[in-house]
This record gives structure tokens, C-alpha cells and sequence, in this order.
């Protein structure tokens, strides 16, 4: 085992928080570095078993749990938000190893930003309001929000301090108990928060199950005492997940792929603004989490007046980027998460090189006997129909397309089952307006490529997903039901 430059749960490496109690299950789970290829750590493996006493705890908490002054759950959210904030650099180091995404342009970000998740949560939980209703003379009525009861969450790798502080927020605040399963990949940084969060939540409330998909994530999904279920990532097992839900009509919240446009108008490349628009493409991109994310504006549309000015910006900016270990303060860039999915980016890329395509920068990534280091690339000379111009490749590959007539350029750019981001760059109002409109998309950024911001509704439509998050609105919307209650006054 190498020698560690970050520190590593202690508690949280039995794997299971079960009724406020550390649980080892007998089978274990290697978590490998995919910057160094070694194995970090070994954590308990749980299943079926584990599943079913976290849920059993998690329903004899529930009503208590809900009884209490949404003030006071509140409040423990934003202890653990503090917390994490405290120790956000040691988790951030945690999370980078595990991830590979890199400590300085991810890991230390994603770790603020799970801590403001929490806080903002911890402020808005008293916002779990109902309202009045003018029935008539002699009548009083009135709605409240209720929790559903159980909630069983399921994070990715990629992000997966932050998915998880938005998975226990939004179930906690509005009075649900929480079973967590991380990502089986990456599964250490939310065990160090678990720790943090160990003697704050009354037992039962947040229970961490830690496995593979095929064991504890079906055993959660398919369970009887679960009332709804959270999932963010791929849109093939969210299919599963749903119809595993359906079938006893659990509620579902989904978080799922993406195949985002990212549309230049040439207004937004005039001298003073094309450094900043290319900047942005690179951002919404996500070239430094390695391409990893949902959101990413990965088919990219450009005037065909501008093309030549702005793609060898882009270019030369993403061919810039630094790409190491994930843990080197130098590095923009880190390792993919595993094999099978940098196997994955090589043929997509490679596939599409022999139908024609050509580099911008990068270029066919190879197979590695070191980390799994992608190269940042751009391709033209694509159709919109090739599979890497309709599937999410999950890595740092974009397509760049020129366009001339515009209702041609959205008809394309919504030609896809995916609805999740897309990314605007125009300075006319007028054009942002229509543009907006007509792009089919549940999030759509304008003259930036940033990330989510607590308070704002996130989510996507067609199979990118169902339901919203990161807002007090999405967590009523889909973490409660309203219940309407009538009174006859007496006269």
C-alpha cells in the first residue's frame, strides 16, 4: 500500500452507519486511486442485510424525526455544513484521491460547495410552509407539507460530496429519514462526512450503506419499507431504478445524462468579449473534471462567421491545461475514474476518427499502463448523427459544428433524448429570449459555463431526469406531499 498524502475515514472505513452505530459487513470493497492505480483503502461491502436494518431504523426514527421544529433539523444541517468547512481541505485531498478529479480545480471547490449546500438547507428547512384556502363562510382551510417517510438516495463518482450533501439536505430538512449509497468508486469522502455527521443526527435519521449497485443499490431501490428513492447517474439504470419504484408507486426523483449544446452567436465574439466566450466553452465543457459530468456542453455549435477566430482560442486553451495526478497543485486536469470508462473514451474518439473526423487539439486517447489520464480533445468534421455527437461519452470530447441558418442549428441541437443544460453565448437580448425559449432544456446558462448555485431549481426533462433539486421549491415538490385539511366552524 502506498504511502498516503491524505488522510482516510477511520470509523467511517467499516463502511455502513446504521442507527448512529459504525457496522462492518464481512465482505469488503477495494478503492482504488485512478491517478496512481493503487489501492487506497479497503471498506466494508454491504448488501440485502445491511439495506434492511438501515431501513428499519430509518422508519423507527422517521416520526420523531418529522415531529421536530423544522428550526431545529435546520440547525443540524447547518452544524454539518460547518463542519465540513472546517475540514475542507482534508476532505477535498480525500476526495481527489478517490476521485481523480483534481484538488485544484475540483476537489477543493466541490468541497465548499457541499458545505454551502448544507448550510443553505440548514437556513431554508423553516420554509416548509403550507397555505390557506378561501373555501367559503364557515369553513377553515388549510394545506401542510409532509414528509414521504423513508428516503433512499443513490450518488455517482463524480461529484459525489456534493451530490450527497444535496441528497441529505434535501430529505432531511423537510423531516424524511435518509439511507445514503454512495458510489461504489468513490465512496470515501462521503464516509468522512458521515463521520462528521455521526453525533449530530438523532440514530436512525442518516444511515450510510456502502456496495456495489448490482447489491445494495438494487436491495434499496427495490425495497418495500422505502418510500422514495434519489438517483443521479446514468440514464440506463435510472430506467431500472424507475421501474423498480413503480411497481409499489414510490416516489422518484432522477438526475441523469446529458448531451448538452453549447451555441455561439457571433455577437458574442467581437474583440472584447471572444476571450471570455472561449473560456467559457472550456468551462461548460467541464475539460477539468475531465469531461465527467452531466452537464457538460459537449456538442458545441459556432457560427460559421466566427469559427475561424474563436476554435483556435478554444483550442489553444484547452490544449493548455495541465493534466496529472490528481493531488498535484499544478495539475488543471486528473485521471478518469477506471478502466472500463477510459476504454469507453478511446472508442468513442476512435470510432469517430475513422468515420471522417479530425482534431482540433488532443487525439485518440491511448491505452495506459499509468493513471488514466485523458487528453483534452476537440473534433470537427463531425455529423450530428454519429454516435459521439448523440451519446454521452463521459469524457473530455467535444464536438464542434459550424451553423449558418439558425431554426436549422436548434432543430439540432434538440434533436436528442436529452434535456438537461445547455449553454447560450450571444449579447443581443433579443437573441437570448428566443434562444432560451427554443432550446429544450431544463437548465440553460447564458454567457457562462459555471456550475449549480444553491436556491436555483435544477433538472432536466425528456430522459435527462424528472424531478428538481438544489432549491427549497424542488425539496417541497419532491421530498413532501400536501395534505389539505377542512373544518366546519361552528356558528
Amino acid at each position: 500500500m502506498a504511502i498516503l498524502d491524505f488522510e482516510l475515514p477511520t470509523d467511517g472505513l467499516a463502511g455502513c452507519l446504521i442507527d448512529g452505530a459504525w457496522v462492518r459487513p464481512t465482505a469488503s470493497l477495494p478503492i482504488e486511486n485512478p491517478s496512481r492505480r493503487d489501492v487506497i483503502c479497503e471498506i466494508g461491502r454491504g448488501g440485502a442485510a445491511e439495506i434492511d436494518a438501515a431501513v428499519a431504523a430509518a422508519r423507527k426514527a422517521q416520526k420523531a424525526w418529522a415531529a421536530r421544529p423544522a428550526s431545529e433539523r435546520g440547525a443540524m444541517l447547518t452544524e454539518l455544513g460547518n463542519r465540513l468547512a472546517a475540514h475542507g481541505e482534508t476532505v477535498a485531498r480525500l476526495l481527489a484521491a478517490e476521485t481523480g478529479n483534481a484538488i485544484k480545480t475540483q476537489s477543493r471547490g466541490e468541497a465548499a460547495g457541499a458545505a454551502g449546500v448544507l448550510k443553505y438547507y440548514g437556513g431554508v428547512a423553516v420554509e416548509q410552509k403550507g397555505e390557506t384556502l378561501p373555501l367559503g363562510p364557515g369553513m377553515i382551510s388549510y394545506t401542510t407539507r409532509e414528509p414521504l417517510g423513508v428516503v433512499g438516495s443513490i450518488i455517482p463518482w463524480n461529484s459525489p460530496l456534493q451530490l450527497g450533501a444535496v441528497k441529505i439536505s434535501m430529505a432531511l430538512a423537510v423531516g424524511n429519514c435518509l439511507i445514503l449509497k454512495p458510489a461504489e468508486d468513490a465512496p470515501l469522502a462521503i464516509l468522512r462526512l458521515a463521520e462528521l455527521a455521526a453525533d449530530i443526527f438523532p440514530p436512525g435519521v442518516f444511515n450510510v450503506v456502502t456496495g456495489t449497485g448490482e447489491e445494495a443499490g438494487a436491495a434499496l431501490a427495490n425495497h418495500p419499507g422505502v418510500d422514495k428513492i434519489s438517483f443521479t447517474g446514468s440514464s440506463e439504470i435510472g430506467k431500472l431504478i424507475s421501474h423498480a419504484a413503480a411497481d409499489r408507486v414510490a416516489k422518484v426523483t432522477l438526475e441523469l445524462g446529458g448531451k448538452s449544446p453549447c451555441i455561439i452567436f457571433p455577437d458574442a465574439c467581437a474583440p472584447d468579449r471572444i476571450e471570455a466566450t472561449a473560456q467559457g466553452v472550456v468551462n461548460a465543457m467541464r475539460f477539468a473534471r475531465q469531461g465527467q459530468s452531466c452537464t457538460a456542453g459537449s456538442r458545441l455549435f459556432v457560427h460559421e462567421s466566427v469559427w475561424d477566430d474563436l476554435m483556435p482560442l478554444v483550442s489553444e486553451k484547452a490544449a493548455a491545461m495541465t493534466v496529472g495526478d490528481a493531488l498535484d497543485d499544478s495539475v488543471d486536469i486528473g485521471a478518469v475514474i477506471n478502466e472500463e470508462r477510459y476504454a469507453e473514451i478511446c472508442r468513442y474518439v476512435a470510432e469517430a476518427e475513422s468515420q471522417g473526423a479530425s482534431f482540433l487539439t488532443g487525439e485518440t486517447p491511448r491505452e495506459t499502463d499509468g493513471g488514466f489520464y485523458p487528453i483534452p480533445t476537440i473534433l470537427k468534421g463531425i455529423d450530428n448523427s454519429w454516435r459521439i455527437a448523440r451519446e454521452e461519452v463521459f469524457g473530455p470530447v467535444l464536438v464542434a459544428l459550424p451553423w449558418r441558418d439558425e431554426a436549422e442549428m436548434i432543430a439540432q441541437a434538440n434533436n436528442t433524448h436529452y434535456g438537461l443544460a445547455a449553454f447560450i453565448f450571444a449579447r443581443d437580448a433579443a437573441t437570448i429570449a428566443r434562444m432560451t425559449r427554443a432550446i429544450d432544456a431544463g437548465w440553460i446558462q447564458v454567457n457562462q459555463g459555471g456550475g449549480q448555485i444553491p436556491g436555483m431549481s435544477y433538472g432536466g426533462i425528456k430522459q435527462s431526469g424528472v424531478g428538481s433539486e438544489y432549491s427549497i421549491e424542488g425539496a417541497l415538490e419532491a421530498y413532501t406531499f400536501r395534505k389539505s385539511v377542512t373544518i366546519a366552524v361552528e356558528p
